[in-house]
């Protein structure tokens, strides 16, 4: 039940307040379908804990690139 809420929520980010901050991510795919992934995959704990380290990998000296779940 609380995956299926947290999946619900990170598709309503994507579909309503990430294309309001543009296409910027320096991965792919991007940090929440990541993170969608790895939640579907992995469970919600440890899904988020690595949808986080992702996220904390975007900053400019990062050069992003491909880096699947």
């Amino acid at each position: 039940m609380f995956k299926n809420i947290t999946l619900k929520s990170i598709k309503f980010y994507q579909a309503f307040i990430s294309p309001s901050l543009g296409g910027n991510c320096r991965f792919y795919p991007t940090c929440s379908e990541y993170t969608y992934k790895t939640i579907g995959k992995d469970g919600v704990l440890i899904g988020t804990w690595k949808g986080l380290k992702r996220i904390l990998k975007c900053h400019p000296w990062n050069e992003g690139g491909v880096d699947l779940p």
